[in-house]
């Protein structure tokens, strides 16, 4: 696809969608960007212009510069001054940090949701943890993630609190920055993607226990898989 003009575009680029909503052109855009850091076409440390990502992914450069914006907000990238902007790198404290946060929020609420939530709303999650896997297994990253996204705050969501959700998605956003190639390649991504299922079956059943013990494995071994690369 060829750059356009700092205008809008009229034919809009088939850009990822992380998550699954619906999105406006600049967040679209913003998701283009996410999903080439998740997949390691964007590296830690490196610096990149506006003009340079707007004609790899077939944009203008007006909404890469937005996005940008948006994603320094989220800590994921720095502004350089008549360069452009550096993607962050995220520190193995920092990933520790980011885990201990979810597990507080996570593990206690999901675990309330073996109580609560309606087995058919459960249900319904079930094709979005099969993609995970089929993901996983076809080292389809953008895919993975999209549906990872889909599946954990879907499943949040139950809980009927909005700003829970948000919060956890933007921990999310910052510690999933690189990696997830170099996992695939040593093939250590499918068990993660297998603990979705169990995870849903446990809900299933109302064993509180199980939950427990899954959403601790899944996020312990989610951070031994970072902690590893």
């Amino acid at each position: 696809m060829t750059a356009q003009r700092d205008s809008a575009p009229s034919a809009v680029p088939d850009l990822p969608t992380l998550g699954g909503r619906r999105s406006s052109y600049r967040e679209r855009v913003a998701d283009a960007l996410r999903a080439a850091l998740i997949a390691g076409e964007l590296r830690p440390g490196e610096v990149y212009s506006a003009p340079t990502l707007a004609a790899r992914f077939g944009v203008s450069a007006t909404p890469v510069r937005e996005a940008m914006l948006d994603l320094a907000k989220e800590g994921l990238v720095d502004t350089v001054p008549n360069k452009g902007f550096r993607v962050t790198e995220v520190s193995e404290k920092q990933l520790d940090e980011y885990t201990h946060i979810r597990s507080l929020i996570e593990i206690p609420t999901v675990v309330r949701l073996a109580g609560t939530a309606d087995p058919v709303s459960l249900e319904a999650l079930r094709p979005a943890a099969r993609e995970i896997v089929t993901a996983a297994a076809a080292g389809d990253l953008i895919a993975y993630v999209e549906a990872d996204i889909r599946f954990h705050l879907g499943l949040l969501a139950l809980a009927g609190n909005a700003h829970l959700v948000e919060v956890v998605g933007d921990l999310r956003k910052r510690s999933r920055l690189y990696g997830l190639d170099a996992l695939v390649r040593a093939g250590r991504l499918e068990a993660s993607a297998r603990e979705h299922l169990e995870l849903l079956d446990a809900l299933l059943e109302r064993d509180e226990r199980a939950v427990r013990a899954v959403m601790t494995r899944h996020l312990g071994h989610v951070r031994g898989l970072w902690a590893a690369h």
